[in-house]
């Protein structure tokens, strides 16, 4: 396969070429659980709609730890071919994919053994449980194929190859949404369907991705003796990507705190925070796309010694990803009711969730500069600042806010709307100051 170096060129185009398929492959990826809910808010009760809602909260903490420690490889990588140093980028793959078979075993250990109670710290509604139950189980039982499909884009994200991963996403998604429909129209499997749906294609798409890499005679070759662990690495990993996971898992704990807050409102308020995670995850796909892209190319060129092109390549991935981010914010402002429907068809449901969408629709302005920030930062193995940061942002600012509104404003989702943008505002103001600052001593 083709070298591919992100340290030459033009800046914009360079970024763009790069981020435009990392963009595309988070929307096929983001399908996936907007799928799920579309497809049983179609066929199903506002039941299954809370419990694939409640229960993708819960699925979600392992692909926030997973994502952290792939971006971990994804950097290190990255500066290993910026540098050229191409025999450790060969160790690194091979000692990325061991540890994650591993780390895809101990979570699925781990979230089958503590899943009930789980749910029920969450206060996952009564008439829901069973059915959350069996999606979170079935989720867990395909963490190795979570592990090892996000594991291989990362590593060629590393090497400079966003292409690819944007395609073994896509045959991902087309498979999911087919199977999704099978199982859930046809066969009337439920909240089970979705979940075995997503599972399948999943696995389907890592044993493609490992077929076709051989054949393209990639870097790494696959055998089993190119699977030898190297100590070094395995520590540079940790000490980039667990800072990374740690503040994703403190952010997804936070967001857990908000559901477990809204399910004890009901069923309609458990589905509109559902709901409103999936355009969450849409309305932020520009900024989480260039924070990746970012990632990447900053630690090629810090690896080549170039560290000026990588400040200017986060001023224009800023710029890209507020574009993206305001559109969504003027669609939640203007036709708030539109954004529900899409999701669901209860009349109800759509009049209570209007006033939380439009409020907390300004958090997609503030996260987009947030997720920039942070990826240059990472880039630069910045990773104990930003797990520090993201971390005092969930624990010091969101679960204090959240009890806060939740105990004082419960029944007023417009004002529990608010505290996303709040403080992702706050964070913000504070990483923009650090980035300047650390600019100026380098």
């Amino acid at each position: 396969m083709k070298e591919n170096h992100l340290t030459e060129g033009s800046i914009g185009k360079t970024l763009l070429l790069f981020a435009v398929p990392f963009l595309i492959a988070n929307i096929l990826q983001s399908l996936y659980g907007a799928v799920d809910l579309w497809v049983v808010g179609q066929y199903c009760t506002s039941k299954s709609v809370a419990a694939v809602s409640t229960g993708t909260q819960v699925t979600q903490i392992v692909t926030s730890l997973v994502t952290g420690l792939t971006l971990g490889s994804t950097i290190i990588i990255g500066q290993y071919m910026g540098s050229r140093e191409y025999e450790l980028v060969r160790q690194t793959i091979g000692t990325t994919l061991t540890v994650f078979a591993v780390v895809a075993l101990m979570l699925t250990a781990l979230m089958l053994g503590f899943e009930r109670p789980l749910l029920k710290l969450l206060g996952t509604p009564e008439e829901s449980f069973d059915l959350t139950m069996q999606y979170v189980a079935i989720c867990s039982l395909g963490n190795i194929f979570i592990c090892g499909y996000n594991a291989i884009s990362a590593i060629l994200r590393g090497y400079g190859d966003s292409t690819r991963p944007m395609m073994f996403v896509g045959f991902a998604c087309v498979l999911n949404i087919i199977l999704d429909i099978v199982f859930v129209k046809f066969l009337g499997m439920d909240v089970s369907g979705t979940a075995l749906a997503t599972v399948i294609s999943q696995g389907t798409s890592m044993f493609a991705a490992v077929i076709y890499l051989k054949r393209q005679n990639f870097i790494f070759d696959f055998r089993w003796s190119s699977f030898r662990p190297s100590g070094k690495l395995a520590g540079q990993l940790a000490r980039v990507g667990i800072p990374i996971s740690f503040q994703e898992m403190m952010v997804r704990i936070s967001f857990l705190y908000l559901m477990t807050v809204m399910n004890h409102c009901g069923v309609y308020a458990a589905a509109i925070v559902g709901i409103g995670s999936k355009y969450d995850v849409f309305a932020m796909l520009s900024a989480t796309s260039m924070a990746n892209a970012l990632a990447a190319i900053t630690a090629q060129n810090i690896g080549a010694g170039k560290p000026e092109r990588a400040k200017k390549s986060l001023w224009y991935g800023m710029s890209f990803a507020l574009i993206v981010s305001c559109m969504f914010w003027l669609w939640a402002q203007v036709d708030p009711q539109s954004m529900i429907r899409v999701f669901a068809k209860d009349e109800e449901l759509i009049a209570v969730g209007a006033p939380f969408f439009k409020s907390c629709s300004y958090d997609y302005i503030m996260v987009a500069m947030v997720f920039c920030l942070n990826g240059y930062l990472n880039g630069r193995k910045k990773t104990v600042w930003t797990m520090v940061s993201c971390s005092a942002g969930a624990l010091l600012l969101r679960i204090p806010m959240v009890w806060f509104f939740g105990t004082y404003y419960g029944d007023n989702l417009g004002m529990l709307g608010k505290i996303a943008p709040i403080v992702s505002g706050i964070m913000a103001c504070y990483t923009l100051i650090y980035v300047v600052f650390e600019g100026r001593k380098s």
